[in-house]
């Protein structure tokens, strides 16, 4: 009969509490359990995001920094553009004063990338060019496209008018780019628009005098970091900023190069070189050097000998190039031009970018790349 009725009680508070414990205790753990889970579901999406934008920083600046120096391959004055001037510069140039960052400058969160695009406008330029200049008369090349209207070589050579943005060098280490505003079939001559400045950096000879100028379509593309926005920007050089990236935390460009100065490719035969502007032939004057004196050549006992400095052992492995290696001259074209750059440029032959970008979220990490890109048309002789 007590047995009954202690049955029948049920549990006493004492037991009530223990079982109350244990089932508090064992929620408490599986809470806890689930909770860093719940974490990694809330930043999951923000790591992916992350990465998803560094791999599209990487493959914008992969793509144009692999085009770099590409030249012109049709007509007179072929070959990648370390031949006549700097395709790859450690700052900002266009046409927008606020987006060009002068000369003697080296900033390690911007560059300027020049190349030609697959394209037929490539001709050279006929009547002599004075500084001064707003339009120029071209030549009609082998290679110029046909009119398609009429059948017969398009005597504009596929330049047209408020749509192709263009390039003027000479092979003096000087260059201009340009933007064609106007077309005159008649004359075969462009009106266009300087963009550096107000006037050509320099008179440029024409053929007519048995001098070579090329005038070619180009693509700039300048990358920077806005530090005010933390953005990755895209400007091409006239007149279009773009952002590439948001949260961009970091930016970071080096460059190395080759480290033997310029030779002559082809000794007792022509003026040819290895890189950079080939200098005129000995006793021949090109202004404002002494005669047989360019650049990144001039003139000794020995004859002519480069300008540049060895940064190495021949045949050794590329170096970095340094920004006091890169604004302390010598300058080309030369020390007065408005767009000079420093010679060594011209050795640029590799690109190591870092990229750093982060999250809304404090509880994820930023995270980086670091990555190399080769520019194939700068790389031929290697």
């Amino acid at each position: 009969m007590n047995s009954r009725r202690r049955l029948e009680a049920g549990f006493t508070l004492v037991e009530a509490l223990a079982a109350t414990t244990i089932v508090v205790l064992l929620t408490a753990g599986v809470l806890s359990a689930l909770n860093p889970a719940r974490g990694v579901f809330k930043t999951q999406p923000e790591v992916a995001d992350m990465q998803q934008r560094l791999r599209t920083g990487v493959d914008a600046l992969t793509r144009d920094l692999l085009s770099a120096g590409a030249g012109p391959y049709s007509g007179a004055g072929t070959g990648n553009l370390a031949g006549y001037f700097a395709p790859i510069m450690p700052f900002r140039r266009g046409l927008d004063s606020g987006m060009d960052d002068g000369v003697g400058v080296f900033k390690t969160d911007a560059i300027t990338i020049v190349y030609v695009p697959p394209t037929s406008a490539q001709t050279t330029v006929k009547s002599d060019m004075p500084t001064a200049s707003s339009q120029v008369v071209i030549d009609t090349e082998p290679g110029c496209p046909q009119d398609v209207r009429t059948g017969l070589v398009d005597p504009l050579c596929g330049f047209k008018a408020n749509d192709t943005k263009a390039a003027m060098f000479d092979g003096t280490g000087a260059f201009d780019t340009l933007t064609v505003t106007s077309t005159d079939e008649a004359a075969q001559a462009l009106g266009f628009q300087q963009t550096q400045q107000s006037a050509l950096s320099k008179a440029y000879p024409g053929s007519a005098s048995r001098h070579l100028t090329k005038i070619v379509e180009i693509s700039i593309h300048v990358y920077y970091l806005n530090t005010a926005t933390h953005q990755l920007m895209h400007y091409d050089g006239f007149s279009t900023v773009t952002p590439v990236l948001d949260n961009v935390a970091g930016l970071d460009f080096e460059y190395y190069g080759d480290p033997s100065p310029p030779i002559f490719a082809r000794p007792g035969k022509d003026q040819k070189v290895t890189y950079g502007p080939s200098p005129p032939a000995q006793g021949v004057t090109q202004a404002p050097f002494a005669p047989g004196e360019n650049c990144t050549w001039q003139m000794s006992g020995e004859g002519q000998v480069t300008r540049l400095a060895s940064l190495g052992s021949a045949g050794g492995g590329l170096v970095r190039l340094t920004a006091s290696q890169l604004t302390d001259g010598p300058w080309c074209p030369d020390d007065f031009n408005a767009n000079r750059y420093d010679a060594d440029l011209l050795r640029v032959r590799r690109v190591r970018i870092t990229l750093r970008v982060t999250s809304g979220n404090d509880a994820v990490p930023a995270r980086s790349v670091r990555f190399d890109v080769t520019p194939r048309n700068l790389n031929f002789g290697r």
